[in-house]
């Protein structure tokens, strides 16, 4: 027995055909829409948005970079600052292991240069505030001479290769006529590398 063909079942074709339609459409107007939407503004940004980032990034790299240089620089500032500092040291301040032979021949020399003649001296070590590598030592020392003998001596020692420094001068006349008898404070610096050594000398 044969089927027979309804006519009333075209309606309801066609109906389902327009909905297939429709969703077709409007997935493809969805796509054409976020395809628009990315042309004009992408995931990234646009392209000014893109550059104004990149010229941002770039910037903070060369400020980095200027304060690396700025580190740098402080650094070989420090070092050379040490090393310049370690030099003085070691030029001007005295080893403690042998400043009392050192400061002895020193003053012996520019007073015989002088024409002075040196009676007792008495040193003393004093600690430097703030520091435990360095002490000061102050020499008492006691001479006989001249007037011009004097000033000779005084500009030895300010021209000494040593940090030498006079704190004070005391001079009175002798009965000798024409000779002064002169006692000087110098002070000096020590450098404290074995402070098992301490005392006075």
């Amino acid at each position: 027995m044969r089927k027979r063909f309804s006519l009333a079942k075209l309606p309801r074709f066609g109906r389902d055909r327009r909905l297939v339609i429709r969703v077709i459409v409007g997935v493809l107007l969805a796509a054409n829409l976020a395809a628009a939407v990315l042309i004009v503004r992408p995931w990234g940004g646009s392209a000014e948005e893109l550059e104004l980032q990149l010229a941002g990034l770039h910037a903070q790299s060369q400020q980095r970079q200027a304060a690396i240089a700025r580190l740098k620089l402080l650094v070989g500032k420090s070092d050379k600052a040490r090393q310049e500092g370690d030099g003085f040291l070691e030029t001007y301040f005295l080893d403690r292991r042998t400043v009392s032979s050192t400061i002895l021949t020193e003053l012996g020399e520019a007073s015989k240069k002088a024409g002075l003649k040196p009676r007792e001296h008495a040193f003393a070590y004093e600690p430097v505030d703030g520091s435990d590598t360095l002490s000061m030592l102050t020499i008492a020392a006691n001479f006989e001479g001249s007037y011009s003998d004097l000033i000779e001596f005084v500009n030895l020692v300010d021209r000494s290769s040593r940090f030498l420094i006079i704190e004070n001068l005391q001079a009175a006349p002798t009965q000798q006529a024409g000779v002064l008898s002169m006692r000087f404070k110098i002070n000096a610096f020590v450098r404290e590398e074995a402070r098992e050594e301490a005392g006075t000398l």
